[in-house]
């Protein structure tokens, strides 16, 4: 009678501690898996991966995700300027133009005009125009131009040919806001014009890394940019760790950026690039470089900043 009394309570209590253990596996507070032994933790309300979870509906995602990640990685020696004139110079009105890093142009220097630069060379300033470059100032004879400053020059421009190669031959992407990006939330990628032809005009445009700090985004265009009017200047907002040095505009014609405007990116550009209007004194920026590979850079009051 003892012995069977004691099977009777040991197997009882044996019951109770396996259905407890199988129940604090399945309980919804979280645990240990009755199995593995990991911590089992319920999906967050709203979460990644979560019922429920969705996406920004405003920031446009194109289906080509498959731009360069840095801009050393495709823009040579031309990495170094922060403007470069083709082969018809640069030009800059007012006194508070600066322009980060080298300049240049394949053209003779007598095509640098209210520039002077670390060195202390002069380039034709004037009292009211007089334009600080951080860098060298590279051209052709005569001098101050030398035939060593004008190979620098020609490596530039054909590094910055070789770019604005690979950034147009890249597959086509999509054409948000059928070629007007004001106002519009653009994830990476790249973009390509339908019509030929991007503005932002009617608002600024913000450039979302979503968290990567190497979210690269590649604009072409076969003809003009357009950044501004004379009405209203726009800015390029970079968020979720977007950076400057891994935006691209590759312009088929010429680019214009409007008065007082903040533009971000590296342009190159056919045609020519030009930075506000002549007799005015707000600032326009750009955290970037400005290269164009066979018209001039025209500048007023400008701020160009490598990224």
């Amino acid at each position: 009678m003892i012995k069977t009394h004691f099977n009777f309570n040991f197997a009882g209590w044996l019951f109770v501690v396996i259905f407890a253990t199988l129940l604090s596996g399945c309980g919804g507070g979280g645990g240990k898996d009755p199995i593995l032994g990991a911590s089992v933790q319920p999906a967050a309300s709203g979460g990644a991966g979560a019922p429920g979870a969705t996406t920004p509906t405003n920031t446009t995602t194109p289906t080509n995700t498959t731009p360069p990640t840095t801009s050393a990685s495709i823009l040579g020696t031309a990495a170094a300027f922060g403007a470069f004139g083709g082969g018809a110079g640069v030009t800059n009105q007012g006194i508070n133009t600066i322009v980060a890093g080298d300049l240049g142009t394949t053209a003779a220097c007598t095509l640098i005009t209210g520039f002077h630069d670390s060195t202390g060379t002069v380039y034709t300033e004037t009292p009211l125009n007089i334009g600080q470059v951080t860098g060298t100032i590279d051209c052709g004879p005569p001098a101050p131009g030398t035939t060593q400053t004008l190979a620098i020059a020609t490596q530039a421009q054909s590094d910055a040919r070789t770019a604005y190669n690979y950034l147009q031959s890249l597959a086509p992407g999509p054409s948000p806001g059928a070629g007007e990006l004001g106002n519009l939330t653009l994830a990476p990628g790249d973009y390509t014009a339908a019509g030929g032809t991007f503005s932002i005009t009617a608002g600024n445009l913000t450039l979302d890394g979503q968290g990567n700090n190497n979210a690269t985004w590649v604009f072409q265009m076969a003809s003009s940019l357009t950044v501004g009017s004379p009405t209203f200047a726009p800015k390029i907002l970079l968020i979720n760790n977007a950076q400057a040095k891994n935006v691209f505009w590759a312009v088929g014609s010429a680019a214009t950026i409007a008065t007082g405007s903040a533009m971000a990116g590296t342009i190159i550009s056919n045609s020519g690039i030009t930075f506000s209007t002549a007799g005015t004194t707000i600032q326009t920026s750009l955290i970037g470089r400005a290269l164009s590979l066979v018209a001039s850079v025209t500048m007023v009051n400008t701020t160009i900043t490598l990224p």
